[in-house]
């Protein structure tokens, strides 16, 4: 709130609190209701009056004013910020059907142990939104930061450009209930279709009438998503953006003011008491049943829609549900999306290329007449394998049904057989006669790439380059893959930039990484001293690092972070790992047959033992540990479940020492339960172990089996 006057209320101030609280009214009547109660006109009149007030009183305005929604200053760049709530992923159900509410369910009343006998379990669900996952953070009900989901640990801090959204409500409303110190809101930006269409056709006036540097929006989610990634506030502002909320993060616990709430329903509620916008749409649903209806439902009225939505979401109720589903990875077990069928569209297969990615594998790829496809312009499908080019009989010349596999990966569904409508892109007369058709796919015998020979290993549809990290096209991915965040994190090495390292022959293995200089960086394309100084400077940094960043960004098949994490935990030594035997990797948690054998072959690979000590020899390092052998591993194999609140360890302490003895903690009791581990004030969890019979043990007993020395 602006600060008042010290003497008797001056009437200029009260005018200003007063306009200020009638602007924050009407837009949200306008903007969230969709309900207006004055004229344009009039509200038009109050803002400008506002803004005559605070620019006569600047000590008066405050950053959660309705004249902060008009843009402001360019930045530079974006901060970066870390998620205080991770901001996690939501597991897709790829199967399009009424069977994968089904499948959903199933796997959440397996989890809840719920039995036949038991009711129905409660779900919210949702539209799927097509836009950009934002967090906004209010502090005593005031907007304080909007950030976009970033790689779910951090994002970046776009307040300036949010704050330009008219159903982004400034100031919460209080007048119904209080609202907590703290509120992170997790929704999406996005833009509704007539606004996007609004938008380009402006777009067009402006190219017709010759102005520069402007063009027309592929779809919405495009089109909101750059919006709100612009420096410029001033474009965000310029740009029709909307906004739904759909769940929290950071929120004030209830002794500290917070709310109280039970289910998932009761949150959404006391978002729109709070004057956020919540998709009418959202629904509740009693068992799986109700999730297939809902699903049916919506995909009929999707084209119907005003924004567009990609499938649903659905999400478990009852808090304190999941709470005790808990996540696997970075994914919960409480939430699903479903996605629909993909959209559909006619082209023609103009040829058919080879490429080589990161592992080596060899995909097929069709290339195609350009055709819109689930808004975009589609020139290229994925063929997956050579035995799906067959199972499918794909030649160059056929008119296909292309789709984009999940709204995201484009891919040849089938061939149009004789009596089918040739694509409107495809040559006159009958689409797939023999004498238009091209031969029979073959996979080359040779990489493209590099010219290695091209191996199927025994049981495995794909094919795959032997060259290894000498072949250029692996050699790039490599590159980026080890330069990603989640593995070295080198920040500026790119795509376009790893092309010209490769290309030039400056980078022919990864510890070349390390040897760049500012001579080798100047004559690039595109890079001036200050990026080839970042770039370097990036590189410095990332010499740091751990053990399971450096394993993943090996890249090594089947290995992704989680397993990075458990072989760093077992082996505890980048030597003991390369030199275990598959029986030894074996004994790693979810490490199966295929991938014990991945990572013995890799670091049978002479030249892959080479690019490590390559890199240590370039200073790249980490901190290395004992290990846990299976003899020092006394909770190998053993399922442990923590309540209460421990005397001196944490809940994330006693599970790291847990794991790293080789047990694993899980988030809920079962008879597979080997000890349920019970601190001060156990609830639920205690009374379900006792009633099945499994061994409950304090903190100190814990210690024990871990023979834990302070």
């Amino acid at each position: 709130m602006p600060e008042a006057p010290e003497t008797t209320p001056d009437p200029d101030f009260q005018r200003l609190q007063w306009l200020q609280g009638q602007l924050h009214h009407h837009a949200h009547c306008y903007y969230v209701l969709d309900a207006p109660e004055v004229p344009d006109a009039q509200y038009d009149a109050w803002f400008q009056e506002l803004k005559e007030l605070e620019s006569r009183y600047p000590q008066w305005a405050t950053p959660d004013s309705p004249s902060q929604r008009v843009g402001g200053q360019a930045l530079a760049a974006f901060v970066t910020v870390r998620h205080r709530v991770p901001m996690l992923s939501i597991r897709t159900e790829t199967d399009t059907e009424a069977s994968g509410a089904w499948a959903f369910d199933t796997r959440v009343r397996r989890e809840l142990e719920l039995t036949t006998d038991d009711p129905p379990v409660g779900y919210v669900a949702e539209p799927k939104f097509d836009g950009l996952a934002i967090n906004l953070r209010y502090e005593q009900g005031i907007l304080v930061q909007a950030m976009t989901r970033g790689d779910g640990e951090t994002g970046e801090d776009v307040t300036q450009n949010i704050r330009t959204i008219g159903q982004v409500p400034l100031r919460l409303d209080q007048r119904q209930t209080a609202v907590p110190p703290v509120l992170e809101v997790r929704g999406e930006v996005y833009m509704r279709r007539d606004d996007f269409e609004r938008l380009n056709a402006r777009q067009r006036q402006r190219i017709a009438a010759g102005e520069k540097n402007e063009k027309t929006f592929v779809n919405p989610r495009n089109a909101a998503a750059g919006a709100v990634r612009q420096l410029d506030p001033n474009i965000a502002a310029s740009r029709p953006l909307s906004f739904f909320a759909y769940g929290w993060g950071e929120v004030s616990s209830a002794d500290l003011g917070g709310p109280a709430w039970n289910s998932h329903f009761e949150a959404l509620e006391s978002l729109k008491g709070w004057g956020l916008p919540v998709s009418e749409w959202v629904s509740r649903c009693e068992g799986a049943q109700a999730l297939v209806a809902y699903h049916q439902r919506l995909g009929h009225m999707r084209d119907q829609l005003p924004f567009d939505i990609d499938g649903v979401v659905y999400k478990v109720d009852r808090l304190d549900w999941q709470k005790r589903l808990g996540f696997v990875t970075r994914e919960p077990r409480w939430a699903v999306a479903h996605k629909y069928p993909a959209q559909e569209q006619l082209t023609t297969v103009l040829g058919i290329d080879v490429q080589v990615g990161r592992t080596g594998k060899l995909t097929p790829v069709a290339k195609l007449a350009p055709v819109f496809v689930g808004g975009v312009t589609v020139t290229n499908a994925t063929l997956h394998n050579e035995d799906e080019v067959w199972r499918k009989d794909v030649r160059v010349g056929d008119t296909v049904i292309v789709r984009r596999a999940g709204d995201v990966i484009p891919e040849v569904v089938a061939v149009l057989h004789n009596d089918a409508p040739a694509a409107p892109s495809a040559p006159q007369g009958p689409c797939v006669e023999s004498a238009q058709r091209g031969a029979v796919f073959r996979m080359p015998s040779q990489c493209p790439v590099c010219g290695s020979t091209v191996i199927r290993e025994a049981e495995e549809a794909d094919h795959r380059c032997s060259g290894g990290l000498f072949c250029p096209a692996q050699r790039k991915q490599a590159i980026l893959h080890f330069a990603q965040r989640r593995a070295m994190d080198i920040e500026g090495l790119g795509e376009k930039l790893v092309d010209q390292l490769v290309d030039g022959q400056i980078v022919l293995s990864l510890p070349d990484l390390y040897r760049l200089g500012l001579s080798s960086l100047a004559g690039l394309a595109r890079m001036a001293d200050k990026s080839a100084s970042n770039l370097l400077e990036a590189l410095n940094r990332s010499r740091q690092t751990t053990l399971p960043r450096f394993l993943y960004a090996l890249g090594i098949r089947h290995v992704g972070e989680a397993t990075a994490k458990d072989l760093a935990r077992y082996f505890g030594r980048m030597d003991a790992i390369m030199e275990a035997d598959v029986n030894s990797l074996l004994q790693v948690r979810d490490v199966g047959p295929v991938v014990a054998d991945s990572i013995h072959t890799f670091f049978q690979q002479a030249h892959n033992r080479e690019v490590v000590e390559q890199l240590q020899a370039c200073g790249v390092h980490w901190e290395e540990g004992a290990g846990s052998s299976s003899a020092s591993q006394p909770l190998q194999g053993k399922t442990l479940v923590l309540t209460g609140t421990l005397p001196r360890w944490s809940r994330d302490e006693a599970r790291e020492h847990i794991e790293a003895a080789g047990g694993k903690v899980s988030s809920s009791v079962s008879k597979k339960t080997d000890y349920v581990v019970a601190g001060a004030e156990a609830g639920g969890k205690l009374e379900k172990a006792l009633a099945l019979g499994v061994v409950v043990i304090d903190e100190a007993a814990l210690r024990g089996l871990l023979a834990w020395t302070d």
